[in-house]
């Protein structure tokens, strides 16, 4: 009853559906008249309202920030390529792959060439159809290392990439079973010739056309008339997002109204936050991780003694129970958790041992305090986080000075540029994934300089293993590699904190993949009447 229920929601959601149809269905599967006219309220309590400007206030803006999606590293930026932008494939909020401009993919040669269908009928903001040539441009540009695409790990596998027709037609190097996993990529828009002439120009194929690009201080975008699926996505007849970096006035902004959602609530600050008129505080459990990055390759992070005194000075279960204050888990240096399909749970949880960490420290024969960088924008509550672990790490007999950086252009200036800075992943589709964009000596970000040729082999063999009981113990040995000699200190999985005027707002979709409903919920949600 519950399936059929979600589905004729749906089905109401998009306008396809009557109530006097809707009761008459779900009384047909054996629902009483009072059960009828219940399950009818809440399903059309939740029809999309049309019309109005829909506000959000979002961290992480910076003024380097780019409309090209191949240079997208932060959460602002991506909520807005979400916005303007189209794509192949997007993962569900129940973890399934929904195909978009890719109609389907098809696998042969055990998963080295993909075929991908290219959907009829969807088209540019600049009047443009959408065809095959488009896609394979857009692939070909992210797969060339000058682009500088955060993508470019992910697709390095590419040997030939082929429009044929209504078909891309992928040739890989080595089999990948998650090849279409890959595709829904945030940098990966599709962009009329692939981007190739202008990448920055801001067009795509997404429910809204951007008409304001300010970055550092603010975005708007005009619903787009001819958006494929414009009775789903794209309610608002424009959308804005106004860059608020500092947390205290996000949440003012939320209570006067200036906006209707925000982003990176603090643990801290949840229960004051529920106290406000009108808002309800948005929660979601999945992938997203914050992190501590030391470059494995630059002193005095190329010891993995002191790597491995800087993991055991991490008092974990403290940084759950005082910075996330129950809202996430704790981590064990490799960034995948329970979340991902083949997750290797029998990989033992490292705990806080301040004497271990003083023997590896004095291996290291290093002296001195070690610098970590951090930011407001690094994570809701990075700086706390620093601090912290600056406690922690005394008892070690560690010196960390916690330096902290401006907001504005930290993720151009600081993360995957300093030696010893925290930052957050929003995980990823699959594991593969993940990994080939972090942690393979080839990637682009691989932002803790982390090089080891056995976990290459063992995440590029498990990529075209079929067998699911010999690629989930690669990934459980390449985790064992990356927990015991990598770069990165893993305190906790968060989870994803917003809060929304639920009495001007309505259409919040709870979705794991990312922040604010992955990314999608000025696409998602309307202003009530």
């Amino acid at each position: 009853m519950s399936d059929e229920f979600d589905y004729l929601r749906k089905l109401v959601s998009q306008g396809m559906l009557s109530r006097r149809a809707f009761l008459g269905r779900v009384v047909a599967v054996g629902a009483s008249a009072a059960i009828a006219g219940s399950l009818a309220d809440r399903a059309f309590a939740q029809s999309p309202v049309k019309g109005g400007i829909l506000k959000a206030g979002l961290r992480g803006g910076a003024s380097s920030d780019s409309l090209d999606p191949a240079l997208i590293s932060n959460q602002l930026p991506i909520n807005f390529c979400k916005m303007w932008g189209e794509f192949l494939a997007r993962m569900t909020p129940n973890a399934e792959l929904e195909n978009l401009i890719a109609e389907e993919f098809g696998a042969s040669d055990k998963g080295r060439t993909w075929t991908i269908k290219i959907r009829d009928g969807i088209e540019f903001h600049n009047g443009k159809t959408v065809t095959a040539e488009d896609v394979a441009a857009t692939l070909r540009r992210h797969n060339d290392a000058k682009s500088q695409s955060g993508a470019y790990g992910i697709l390095k596998n590419i040997t030939g990439i082929k429009a044929d027709g209504k078909e891309v037609i992928v040739t890989l190097a080595t089999p990948d079973v998650d090849f279409p996993y890959l595709m829904t990529d945030y940098h990966l828009v599709i962009q009329p010739n692939g981007g190739m002439d202008n990448p920055a120009a801001g067009i795509s194929a997404g429910p809204y056309k951007v008409t304001v690009n300010e970055p550092g201080i603010r975005h708007g975008g005009e619903k787009f008339k001819n958006y494929w699926q414009g009775d789903i996505l794209g309610h608002a007849d424009q959308i804005e997002i106004i860059v608020i970096n500092d947390a205290t006035a996000r949440i003012a902004a939320l209570q006067s109204g200036q906006v209707h959602m925000i982003d990176g609530i603090e643990p801290k600050v949840v229960d004051l936050v529920k106290r406000v008129p009108g808002v309800t505080v948005e929660t979601a459990t999945g992938k997203s991780l914050n992190v501590f990055n030391m470059f494995y390759d630059t002193a005095p992070f190329n010891d993995n003694n002191m790597r491995m005194a800087l993991k055991l000075a991490m008092d974990r279960e403290q940084m759950v129970k005082r910075i996330l204050r129950g809202y996430g888990e704790i981590g064990n240096d490799f960034p995948i958790n329970s979340a991902y399909p083949l997750f290797p749970d029998d990989i033992p949880q490292r705990e806080f041992d301040p004497d271990q960490a003083k023997h590896y420290y004095k291996k290291s024969g290093h002296s001195g305090p070690i610098t970590l960088r951090t930011s407001e924008v690094a994570f809701p509550g990075a700086i706390d986080a620093a601090q912290l672990y600056q406690q922690s790490c005394t008892q070690a007999g560690i010196t960390i000075d916690v330096k902290r950086e401006p907001n504005d252009g930290y993720f151009s200036e600081v993360w995957n540029k300093q030696p010893f800075s925290l930052s957050e992943w929003s995980g990823r589709a699959t594991q593969d994934q993940m990994y080939s964009t972090a942690y393979l000596s080839s990637s682009e970000w691989n932002d803790t300089r982390f090089a080891d040729e056995k976990f290459d082999k063992l995440i590029t063999a498990a990529r075209g293993e079929f067998d699911q009981t010999k690629r989930k113990q690669m990934y459980h040995d390449a985790a064992m590699v990356l927990h015991d000699t990598g770069g990165l200190i893993v305190p906790f999985f968060n989870q994803w904190i917003n809060a929304v005027a639920t009495d001007k707002v309505g259409g919040w979709v709870k979705d794991p993949n990312d922040d604010m409903s992955n990314g999608y919920a000025l696409a998602r949600c309307w202003l009530k009447a």
